[in-house]
């Protein structure tokens, strides 16, 4: 369902719909694009903090932590090689589709699209996404703690793996931003955010800092806000408008409205 958060209510509306003000808006001017896990569920990649997500099934700080691999590089390594493995097998969906679809033909229209992911997939890539901002790191990545070199990988890794580049081995790691460490390209993304006319969170919990509090941020230098999600997000009430329903159904709907309007 599409809603509209107030302090009095919310008028139901079909799923599909995309109200007028946003689309005419979103038509001409610079989006601001953030996307979370809900976007690749679809495709059969596990969300995080949903009942049965990741998190609930394994301790973050064990296995995403600079801390856990440290102390057990072997349980991290497992735990990457099979989110890894899972990727591999996995293809972008109609969502996925969208947006690409909406960064191609908007710049045409007058608009233009900045896509920030906090996922550490390739289906935005796979879909055709040419600017994708991966704020997390990616999973196809790894990272040497040694030598800092850094390059593609979709292959397992070991504490006995050598680095390509310096030949030592057991400092490999996944190049994907842990919790405690700094998220990618802050700077640049802060200040698309602060230039955007219209924030689009799709597909986020909402619980995760710093991109939990984009909304806010959006709020206050005065840019519009929309949330596309399967079902409210911690920061709901924050949004100027919401679009509830399974991504693949509600985001291709919305992009279709936007480029009608332009």
């Amino acid at each position: 369902m599409t809603q509209t958060p107030d302090k009095t209510g919310e008028t139901d509306v079909p799923a599909w719909a995309v109200s007028t003000r946003i689309a005419r808006t979103e038509a001409t001017v610079k989006l601001f694009i953030l996307t979370g896990a809900g976007v690749s569920a679809e495709s059969g990649l596990g969300t995080f903090r949903d009942a049965g997500g990741i998190w609930t099934r394994y301790d973050l700080q064990q296995v995403a932590t600079p801390q856990g691999f440290a102390r057990n590089p072997v349980l991290v390594h497992e735990f990457y090689n099979a989110r890894r493995k899972n990727l591999l097998g996995a293809e972008p969906n109609a969502a996925h589709a969208a947006l690409a679809r909406l960064e191609r033909e908007l710049p045409g229209k007058g608009g233009r699209v900045f896509l920030c992911t906090q996922n550490v997939d390739d289906l935005h890539e796979q879909a055709g996404s040419r600017a994708v901002h991966h704020m997390h790191g990616e999973l196809f990545r790894i990272r040497c703690v040694h030598c800092g070199d850094a390059r593609d990988w979709r292959e397992d890794l070991s504490v006995f793996t050598l680095c390509p580049a310096c030949r030592k081995a057991g400092g490999l790691r996944p190049d994907v931003v842990w919790f405690g460490e700094e998220p990618r390209d802050m700077e640049m993304i802060q200040r698309e955010l602060d230039q955007a006319d219209l924030f689009v969170s799709i597909g986020t919990s909402g619980s995760v800092y710093p991109a939990a509090g984009f909304v806010a941020e959006a709020r206050r230098a005065k840019v519009r806000t929309c949330e596309i999600n399967l079902e409210p997000s911690d920061n709901a009430r924050r949004f100027d408008e919401v679009v509830y329903g399974p991504a693949t159904e509600t985001l291709p709907a919305w992009v279709e409205k936007v480029l009608e309007r332009a």
